[in-house]
C-alpha cells in the first residue's frame, strides 16, 4: 500500500467504517452488505531491493489509521494465454506492497470468536492472486466464518532456486500470512484455535507442505486440498528453469544477478521458457522442494507417516480435471487424432505399462483417446495421491502404505464436484467448483468458466458443508473408511457414492506391484530411440512437427503454455518431461514429422508386444509409494 494511504483518525469516518488495531497499525475497512471488509493489509514488507528472493520480513510499523478499502498490489506475474484467458480471472493492481492479505467479518469484535478460514489462491505457483472476485469472501463472513485470502510471491520470484538465496519463498510468505493470522485474527473477530486453511490446486499443493511442515505446526487446524496433492518437486527440475531463463537473459543463474534485471523483463522471460510446464507434457517448472527447513522431506510421504496426524482433512478433485488442459485451443480433436500415439505418450508421463491403457479403454469403451490420457494423468498426478492420503486417515491398508496405519488420527472426507459446465466441452473441469465454494457462481468472472445459470442450490449445498467443516470438522457425510465414501456434487442432489473411482486405482495398485516386481510393460525406449512422448510433443506442438529453439512453436504450444495455469505443478521426473525439455530446446536436425529421431507415425499402439525399460529410480518410487512415481 502507498505511504499516502496512512492518514491520520477522522473521527467521522470513524463512526461509519470498521477500523481495528493489528500489530503494525491500525487498519479502516467498509461496511459492505452488512459484513466488515478490509483489503490489502500488510503482512510482510515488500520483496524487492534488498528483499528481492529472500524470506520474508515483517511490515513497517505505521502511524494513525491506514485505509484498507481496496485491494492491495498483486505480485509480478504473466498474463494467462489468449485461450486460457477467456476462461480465467486474473486482475493485477500494480505496486511493490505485495505480500498483503484481506478479511471479511461478520463481527470484528474479540469476544466473538468465530471459525476463521485462510484460502491460499491457486495458478500453477505462477499467476493468481486474492484479488480475483471469485474469491469474494462475503458469503463466507455472512455464514459466520471470519474469511482471510492471501497473496504470495510467484513464478521465480516465489519459487525460483538460486545457490545464493533460501529456497521456497512463496511458500515462506503464506507461512508468515498464517502468523499474522495467528496473532491479529481474534481481532477481527475470529478464533486462532479454529483456523482452516484451504486452497485449490497449487494452493492445496502448497497446504500439502505446509501441513508437513514442522515449522507450521499450531498455526492452523483443518485443512482443505481442492484439486491438489501433497508433493514436492525435484530440485534440478526447478533449477533448469532457472538455468533457461539465465541463458535468455544472459546473466548468472544467481538471486543477485537476477534481481538486477528489470522486472517486466524477467516476467517474459519466465513465460517463454515455461511454455512446456504443463500437466500433460511435463517439462521443467517452478515447484515447492524440500528444502531441509521449511519443507525437511517430501510432503506427501511425510503425512502418511503420521505428520500433522491431529489435522482433519477435506480432500476432493472435479470428474473431469483434464478437460481445462486440454479443450482450449482444441487440443482434444488433436490428441483423439493421434490415437495410439497420445497413449503412448500418456504412458511415458505416467511411467506406467501398456496394462494401464488397457484397463482404462476397457472401463471407458466409448470414450476417445483425449477422455482416456486426460483421465489416466488425472489420476497418476492427483486422485492416487490424495487417496493414499485418505487410506492413510483411515487405517485402510493398501499397496501404497509401507507400514500399518497407526490410529487416533483426525479423519479425512472425500468428495468429488461432477456438475459439468455450460461451457461447451469443459465438462466438471479443473477450479469449476470454486464459484459454487465462494458461493459466487453468479458473479461474471465465474460464468466465464461455468456458463449462464449455474445452479445455486449446488452452490448452497458445496459452500454449506465447507462451513460446516470448519465450523466443526463434519461437512455432512461420512468419514473415509474402508468402504471409500465420496461425496459427489453434481446435478441433482449431493449424494454418497462408496468407490466410485475404486476399478480405476486398482490398476495403479496393480501397476504398482509390477514395477516392483519387474520391468513394466509397454513401448521401449531401446525401439523408439529416445520416448514415445517425443513423437506425442512433435505431434501436439505445431503443424511441421519440427519446433526448433527460437521458433514459434505453433498455436497448439501457445496453448499448453498455458495448460498448467491453473492446475497442479506440472514438474514431472522420467521419459516425458526429459523430452518435453528438449523439445522447448532442440534444433531443427530431425525430418519433418519427427522429434530426436522418432516419427510420430512409428509409436506403437497400446495392443503391440513391446516393452520398456523401467528406470531404476522409477521401481524405487513405486516401491517407497505405492504408485507410479512422484512428481
Amino acid at each position: 500500500m502507498a505511504a499516502d494511504s496512512v492518514d491520520s483518525v477522522d473521527p467521522v469516518a470513524e463512526t461509519k467504517d470498521p477500523v481495528v488495531s493489528t500489530p503494525f497499525g491500525a487498519v479502516r475497512g467498509r461496511y459492505e452488505k452488512g459484513i466488515a471488509v478490509f483489503r490489502g493489509i500488510p503482512y510482510a514488507a515488500p520483496p524487492f531491493g534488498a528483499r528481492r528472493f529472500r524470506p520474508p520480513e515483517p511490515p513497517e510499523p505505521w502511524d494513525g489509521v491506514r485505509d484498507a478499502g481496496a485491494f492491495g498490489p498483486t505480485p509480478p506475474k504473466p498474463p494467462y494465454s489468449e485461450a486460457f484467458a477467456r476462461l480465467l480471472a486474473d486482475p493485477v493492481v500494480p505496486g511493490d506492497d505485495c505480500l498483503n492479505l484481506n478479511v471479511w467479518t461478520p463481527a470484528p469484535d474479540p469476544a466473538a470468536r468465530l471459525p476463521v478460514m485462510v484460502w491460499i489462491h491457486g495458478g500453477a505457483l505462477t499467476r493468481g492472486s486474492s484479488a480475483i472476485p471469485v474469491y469474494d469472501g462475503h458469503a463466507f463472513a455472512r455464514d459466520g466464518v471470519v474469511l482471510v485470502s492471501v497473496n504470495y510471491r510467484l513464478g521465480v520470484e516465489g519459487f525460483g532456486l538460486f545457490p545464493d538465496a533460501p529456497a521456497n519463498p512463496g511458500l515462506r510468505d503464506q507461512l508468515a500470512a498464517l502468523e499474522w493470522v495467528r496473532e491479529s485474527v481474534a481481532r477481527f473477530g475470529g478464533d486462532p484455535g479454529r483456523v482452516t486453511v484451504f486452497g485449490e490446486s497449487a494452493g492445496a499443493i502448497s497446504i500439502g507442505a505446509l501441513l508437513a511442515s514442522p515449522r507450521a505446526r499450531g498455526l492452523f487446524h483443518r485443512a482443505v486440498l481442492q484439486s491438489g496433492p501433497p508433493e514436492a518437486s525435484e530440485r534440478d527440475k526447478v533449477r533448469r528453469m532457472v538455468r533457461r531463463m539465465a541463458t535468455r537473459l544472459k546473466v548468472p543463474a544467481t538471486a543477485e544477478a537476477f534481481a538486477a534485471v528489470d522486472r517486466d523483463l524477467l516476467l517474459r522471460t519466465q513465460a517463454d521458457v515455461g511454455r512446456l510446464s504443463s500437466p500433460v507434457l511435463g517439462g521443467p517448472a517452478f515447484g515447492i522442494v524440500v528444502d531441509g527447513d521449511l519443507v525437511p522431506r517430501d510432503p506427501l510421504q511425510a503425512l502418511v507417516e503420521g505428520a500433522a496426524a491431529d489435522v482433519g482433512l477435506l480432500l476432493g478433485w472435479t470428474r473431469d480435471e483434464y478437460r481445462l488442459w486440454l479443450v482450449p485451443g482444441g487440443l482434444v480433436e488433436r490428441v483423439d487424432r493421434l490415437g495410439p500415439v497420445a497413449l503412448a505418450g500418456a504412458m511415458a508421463r505416467c511411467h506406467c505399462g501398456h496394462e494401464v491403457p488397457r484397463g482404462y479403454r476397457a472401463l471407458r469403451p466409448e470414450a476417445g483417446t483425449a477422455d482416456l490420457v486426460g483421465q489416466m494423468i488425472t489420476d497418476h498426478l492427483l486422485r492416487v495421491p490424495l487417496h493414499r492420503l485418505a487410506d492413510a486417515r483411515s487405517g485402510t491398508p493398501t499397496a501404497s502404505l509401507d507400514a500399518d496405519v497407526p490410529g487416533g488420527r483426525a479423519p479425512a472426507h472425500v468428495y468429488e464436484f461432477a456438475w459439468p459446465s455450460n461451457v461447451p466441452g469443459l465438462g466438471a473441469c479443473h477450479a469449476l467448483e470454486l464459484g459454487f465454494v465462494f458461493d459466487t457462481a453468479g458473479v461474471p468472472e465465474a460464468a466465464k468458466l461455468a456458463g449462464e445459470g449455474a445452479p445455486q442450490e449446488l452452490a448452497d449445498a458445496m459452500h454449506g458443508a465447507w462451513v460446516r467443516f470448519a465450523a466443526d470438522g463434519d461437512p455432512g457425510w461420512a468419514a473415509w473408511d474402508p468402504s471409500h465414501p465420496v461425496r459427489v456434487f453434481g446435478a441433482g442432489d449431493p449424494h454418497t457414492a462408496h468407490g466410485p473411482r475404486d476399478r480405476e486405482l486398482a490398476l495403479w495398485e496393480a501397476e504398482s506391484a509390477r514395477a516392483a516386481a519387474g520391468p513394466a510393460s509397454g513401448p521401449t525406449r531401446r525401439q523408439t530411440g529416445r520416448s514415445t512422448v517425443g513423437a506425442v510433443g512433435a505431434s501436439l506442438l505445431g503443424t511441421a512437427g519440427q519446433p526448433t529453439a527460437g521458433a514459434d512453436p505453433g498455436p497448439a504450444a501457445r496453448t499448453l503454455a498455458g495448460a498448467g495455469d491453473g492446475l497442479p505443478g506440472g514438474p514431472a521426473d522420467g521419459p516425458a518431461a526429459r523430452t518435453a525439455d528438449k523439445i522447448a530446446d532442440k534444433s531443427a536436425d530431425s525430418p519433418p514429422g519427427a522429434v530426436d529421431g522418432v516419427s510420430a507415425s512409428a509409436a506403437p499402439g497400446i495392443d503391440e508386444p513391446v516393452r520398456i525399460t523401467t528406470p531404476l529410480s522409477a521401481v524405487r518410487r513405486f516401491r517407497r509409494s505405492g504408485g507410479p512415481g512422484r512428481r
